[in-house]
């Protein structure tokens, strides 16, 4: 099963390495900002999300079991600052992309 995936994957790659080859002197178009103020809006909405399930499960856990407190609410922040930093890096290529 795991050849069969390995061979898969690397037949994909060999047919999808063409595909991002860019003709000579040609630069890169420049950004759309529509579509990535509108793929933006889709990162923090879908994030927010993330973020409120993650604070509902920390408050669930800590309900349950108040003794677990701490270790809990380690994991939450973590949980929460890398969501938060996924969407800082979209913010990014938000600004790379439309330039």
């Amino acid at each position: 099963m795991k050849l069969k995936l390995l061979l898969l994957v690397i037949v994909i790659l060999v047919f999808a390495a063409p595909v991002y080859a860019q003709a000579g002197g040609t630069a890169a178009p420049s950004g759309n900002w529509l579509a990535s103020g509108i793929g933006l809006g889709i990162a923090v909405g879908l994030a927010g999300m993330g973020q409120g399930k993650v604070a509902a499960a920390a408050c669930e856990g800590i309900a349950r079991n108040p003794g677990a407190r701490d270790g809990v609410q380690l994991a939450m922040i973590f949980g929460l600052a890398f969501i938060e930093s996924l969407v800082l890096f979209i913010w990014v290529m938000l600004f790379l992309r439309a330039s």
